[in-house]
């Protein structure tokens, strides 16, 4: 074993933000229309969040932009569907 493992300079769990970001967006999108209430609104807030915190560090040089920003767009979009859904359920009844 003559490479080390230990980790680098380079090297920052920033850079998984971004990805991180788009999977979750994209199960909130996807789950805002499959009824899945309390987990999209879950995953839409944390896709929020980390990916403004990737496209933070991706504008530093550690990451990549647009995963990140994918992720921020797709999160607010399912964040916003389900709470739009909700909203108009209450004003039915």
């Amino acid at each position: 074993m003559t490479s080390s493992t230990v980790p680098g300079e380079t090297d920052s769990p920033a850079t998984a933000l971004g990805p991180t970001a788009l999977i979750l967006g994209a199960f909130s999108a996807a789950g805002t229309w499959a009824f899945l209430i309390p987990w999209t609104v879950l995953a839409g807030a944390l896709a929020v969040t980390f990916g403004t915190m990737g496209l933070h560090y991706a504008r530093k040089g550690t990451g990549r932009l647009w995963p990140a920003a994918a992720g921020t767009t797709l999160g607010a979009i399912g964040l916003i569907g389900t709470i739009t859904l909700i909203w108009s359920l209450a004003w039915t009844y």
